[in-house]
């Protein structure tokens, strides 16, 4: 079972590769030359006789493998995002609010887009949310956990993961908390204690 290029009529290269399984004779293509090389070739051929070896059909298991990435893809986290997105426009949220939603989605893409939602890890998400700490933007942190954490809800709602892993980063993230400092507050010019804000570590 050795790979070979097949030339086609108009001077095309292809690799093939022909196996026999359940004693048919099958072929198997791994791709074109020269975007596919020999050593590139060879592995897809290696790959297929260890399919092949467990007693499995390469071609129907490339078929079930293509299958399944253009599942993943469907079910990726932007596209979920995306669904959920569209289902809060529907719901009649506003412009502004919708518009912030984007924003916030377009910062998690950065990171989650091209990943299948149900692969996702709390830790991975938290990693994301350390990048927006870092900017000192505490409070839009948690406000993209708390969208992470909807998205995810609806993945489960649609069948597209089981659970809310955004939900498990509660606690890990900085947590602005007041600090009162004296300032006009009143017609007659009295002092009232006033709550202004810093960034302490705490619980999100």
């Amino acid at each position: 079972m050795a790979c070979f290029l097949y030339v086609t009529p108009n001077s095309g290269l292809y690799w093939r590769m022909n196996y026999r399984y359940l004693g048919k004779q099958k072929t198997l293509a791994f791709g074109v030359y020269p975007n596919i090389s020999l050593a590139d070739a060879r592995a897809q051929r290696d790959a297929a006789r260890r399919v092949l070896a467990k007693g499995e059909d390469p071609a129907e298991k490339a078929k079930l493998d293509r299958l399944a990435a253009t599942i993943a893809l469907a079910n990726s986290f932007k596209a979920v995002a995306e669904k959920w997105l569209m289902k809060v426009e529907r719901e009649g949220r506003s412009s502004v609010t919708v518009k912030k939603l984007r924003w916030l989605l377009d910062f998690i893409n950065k990171s989650l887009s091209k990943r299948p939602i149900a692969s996702i890890f709390a830790q991975k998400i938290l990693i994301m949310l350390r990048k927006m700490e870092g900017k000192g933007r505490y409070e839009a942190a948690k406000r993209l956990r708390s969208t992470c954490s909807q998205i995810f809800r609806y993945a489960i709602a649609t069948a597209r993961a089981e659970r809310d892993v955004a939900a498990d980063l509660r606690g890990a993230l900085i947590s602005p908390q007041p600090v009162h400092r004296a300032a006009i507050t009143s017609s007659d010019g009295g002092w009232r204690p006033v709550a202004r804000y810093r960034s302490v570590r705490g619980t999100s």
